[in-house]
């Protein structure tokens, strides 16, 4: 009778977290079907999203893009509101480390943001970048309608065909960006010292710019 007790409480906790692996995944699954939301231009500013590892990364790679006026470190594809960096680092968000690029597009197009994103990472690395892993970490391309849908996938398919890989990268209908905390913001440029941006920000950095030095701002 002693290992009847011990092996029902383990049970119940296994079926409990099923179910809430299942409850996590429908959710993931409406986030994906839904229909996207375009965000109106202000000022003559675009903004476009995208999910490729560690937010601080990114945000630095397309700040140092010609036509680029801003990038904004924050969280999207999930189905929780409000999420943190500590919830987001769970993995039970549905959400990713992304940035949100503020651009303008009579100087850079959105098809030159995806040449961008895919052309600063690993793209067959499933569920992270580097030494980033987990669904947090996980590469999505966010499409606000059905042009932008158009050529990600036009590229995505473009890239695994020349490369002879998996592109891993999801896409997904934009939906929410939720702005990351305070200190996240700029990290790469204010913390340089920061052993995980010597060691990993600043090389991914460096290698895209030399992989694409006619996109820089004349002072990156």
């Amino acid at each position: 009778m002693k290992n009847i007790f011990i092996l029902l409480p383990l049970l119940f906790c296994t079926l409990g977290s099923c179910q809430n692996k299942t409850t996590r995944n429908s959710k993931q699954q409406t986030v994906i079907n839904a229909t996207p939301i375009e965000v109106p231009l202000k000022n003559g500013i675009a903004k476009a999203y995208f999910a490729s590892g560690c937010f601080w990364c990114v945000e630095a790679i397309y700040e140092s893009v010609h036509g680029v006026q801003e990038a904004i470190s924050g969280y999207a594809g999930g189905f929780t509101d409000n999420p943190t960096y500590e919830l987001s680092n769970t993995g039970r968000t549905g959400h990713a480390e992304a940035v949100e690029v503020l651009y303008d597009p009579e100087v850079v197009s959105f098809s030159t943001l995806v040449d961008v994103y895919f052309g600063s990472q690993n793209v067959s690395q499933v569920n992270g970048q580097g030494p980033d892993r987990g669904s947090q970490y996980r590469s999505i391309l966010f499409y606000q309608n059905e042009n932008q849908k158009a050529i990600i996938l036009k590229k995505k398919e473009e890239i695994a065909k020349a490369e002879n890989t998996t592109v891993a990268a999801e896409v997904y209908p934009f939906q929410k960006f939720w702005k990351a905390e305070g200190y996240h913001q700029n990290y790469e440029r204010l913390h340089p010292n920061n052993p995980y941006v010597r060691n990993v920000s600043i090389p991914r950095l460096k290698r895209f710019q030399a992989k694409f030095p006619h996109l820089l701002k004349k002072n990156h």
